[in-house]
């Protein structure tokens, strides 16, 4: 069953469209016959984007539109949404995709910490926030079927240390499409629904941290993708990736170990913490057995 939204000359915009998910997901819609706009930064990435784009589905080059925008920037969102209603009627599928990982810290140098906090949290939640207020009343407006799909992290759910900013800001994301969703179900005569994207480990260039070979363990784009219109049609709303190393049933007992901290009582991130370690290991050792799905 295709899902309603997926369909010959529907309308998909993807924020972060000119690499890694965000390519992946926009070649996908254009396969499926939807006229596409990909939204990112640098002229000449886009243009090469929409160049695969086009070759990769069945829509004709005019039918992909690109335009530079800083999602961080409500302004230029804004400027992306009329684009679209002016070129092709509205928008039916909105992935808000668009994400950084520069690396965060709590402490740090005070004239490069905020900065550097402001920045993800602009990119990678405002631009979410921004996204959805910008789009979304146009879309219910709209009257036809469709969907919202922001891509969250493992990251915003089991807040691992290390990197506290892009933790925060994927925990917004979170809890922003969970609302988003009740809203749309509760809006009457609403055919959209939200969704959120959780990767497993996917080469991009987010993660590729100067590799130039995908390691074992991570999972293509196309890959993710795949997962993410199969189970869009099933009409999941936590879309859970596995990827080569980590199974779902692994993801599952790490997600119940994460919230088990607060039911129990135990210290923050207890995961990370040597006083627990065998006790998770004994807790998580069933599921390492699994296969990724």
């Amino acid at each position: 069953m295709i899902h309603p939204a997926l369909v010959s000359g529907s309308v998909a915009v993807v924020t972060g469209g000119a690499a890694g998910i965000g390519l992946a997901a926009a070649k996908a819609f254009a396969q499926a016959g939807m006229q596409v706009c990909i939204a990112d930064l640098g002229v000449d990435r886009l243009a090469k984007a929409a160049a695969e784009i086009a070759a990769a589905g069945k829509t004709a080059a005019t039918a992909v539109l690109t335009l530079e925008t800083d999602v961080s920037q409500v302004g230029d969102v804004q400027r992306l949404e009329a684009a679209v209603r002016d070129r092709f009627g509205g928008t039916d599928v909105l992935m808000n995709n668009a994400g950084i990982q520069p690396g965060s810290k709590i402490f740090g140098p005070p004239e490069n910490l905020a900065e550097n906090w402001a920045r993800i949290l602009g990119v990678n939640l405002w631009g979410v926030i921004h996204g959805v207020q910008t789009f979304v009343p146009g879309m219910i407006a709209r009257g036809r079927p469709g969907l919202v799909i922001n891509t969250g992290s493992k990251q915003g759910i089991t807040t691992p240390p290390g990197d506290p900013a892009y933790n925060v800001s994927k925990t917004g994301v979170k809890a922003v499409t969970e609302a988003l969703q009740h809203e749309l179900r509760n809006t009457p005569s609403c055919q959209l629904s939200a969704h959120l994207l959780i990767p497993g480990f996917v080469f991009t260039e987010l993660a590729a941290q100067g590799r130039t070979e995908k390691p074992a363990a991570a999972w293509t784009p196309d890959q993710t993708v795949e997962f993410m219109m199969t189970r869009l049609q099933a009409g999941d709303f936590y879309i859970l990736c596995p990827d080569n190393d980590v199974p779902r049933a692994l993801d599952e007992r790490r997600i119940l170990w994460a919230a088990g901290d607060i039911v129990e009582n135990r210290p923050p991130l207890s995961r990370w913490h040597p006083d627990y370690q065998q006790a998770f290991d004994a807790f998580s050792r069933d599921a390492r057995l699994a296969k990724p799905e």
